[in-house]
């Protein structure tokens, strides 16, 4: 059987978390419209009669970061730092052993600075690789001869749509195509998730923070973090006790929501996708705390 390990890199907002869920799939990485919600290497599962294939998605790798200087917010520090950290993660992945790489693009955004920083890394490593054009189902804006250089530089290429599914089986052949020979890895019929370097407590704060993400949208900034202080499973019943931890007094107010329909919105969608997850009945317990 065919066996390796398959990094998926690529700039921010290209839709790496969105094919590594639709290659495993099953939820694994967060999906938003906001860079920066990837902030750890995640790791997912995929197997077939052909070989299994172990999926390491990387965050985005920021080229411009935000100064720390005293003049800057308090607010804008934290994003920063928190980009930094980000950066920091996404380039651990080419310390560890990675038998092809997934080079993932949006033509429809300019080539810039971001994906020329990408693209240096990429070029580092002396293995096969493969040019990911994904939303393909999007025509425009088009900046398709931005990255045509990149198809001699690549083993294969293939055009797909992660969102929409189409592609992915003529990708999965090419990956297959280019692993070792080897002894299967991970026995995935014992995981819950195919998740392999996530608890489940990071699990649950990791899918809070995405519907966090998607209810707020541009009022309150990506510095949010989710906290998981208990996860009670009982016979018929997992009762979860969260904090979503905002940096600024200001945000709690807007989390929480007038009567806390924020926050109550927020906390049914985790619960639903949580409960579709597991197979189990849920009852999450949601605060907002400054911190």
């Amino acid at each position: 059987m065919k066996v390796g390990t398959v990094a998926l890199v690529g700039r921010p907002n290209v839709g790496k978390s969105t094919l590594l869920n639709r290659l495993v799939g099953r939820k694994v990485a967060i999906v938003t419209d906001k860079p920066q919600t990837t902030r750890r290497v995640l790791h997912g599962v995929y197997e077939d009669p052909r070989g299994q294939i172990i999926f390491v998605d990387t965050p985005g790798i920021f080229a411009r970061l935000p100064s720390l200087r005293s003049g800057v917010s308090g607010q804008a520090k934290v994003q920063s730092e928190s980009a930094r950290q980000v950066n920091l993660t996404a380039t651990q992945v080419f310390d560890e052993p990675v038998d092809l790489i997934l080079y993932v693009i949006d033509e429809t955004r300019r080539r810039g600075v971001e994906e020329n920083k990408v693209l240096g890394l990429v070029r580092q490593m002396d293995i096969p690789k493969i040019l990911v054009l994904n939303k393909s189902d999007r025509q425009e804006p088009d900046y398709t001869g931005d990255y045509t250089f990149l198809r001699e530089e690549t083993a294969a290429t293939v055009s797909l749509s992660a969102l929409k599914g189409q592609g992915i089986d003529r990708l999965l052949t090419e990956i297959f195509a280019r692993l070792p020979e080897g002894e299967r890895q991970i026995g995935t019929e014992d995981l819950a998730l195919p998740v392999l370097d996530l608890s489940s407590s990071e699990y649950i704060s990791e899918m809070i923070r995405e519907k966090a993400f998607h209810q707020l949208r541009r009022e309150v900034p990506y510095g949010i973090n989710v906290v998981v202080d208990a996860v009670d499973v009982e016979q018929d019943l997992t009762r979860i006790s969260a904090r979503i931890l905002t940096p600024k007094e200001a945000h709690k107010a807007i989390i929480i929501g007038r009567g806390g329909k924020v926050i109550k919105t927020i906390g049914t969608a985790a619960r639903k996708e949580l409960e579709a997850a597991t197979g189990r009945k849920i009852f999450l317990k949601l605060m907002v705390e400054v911190g």
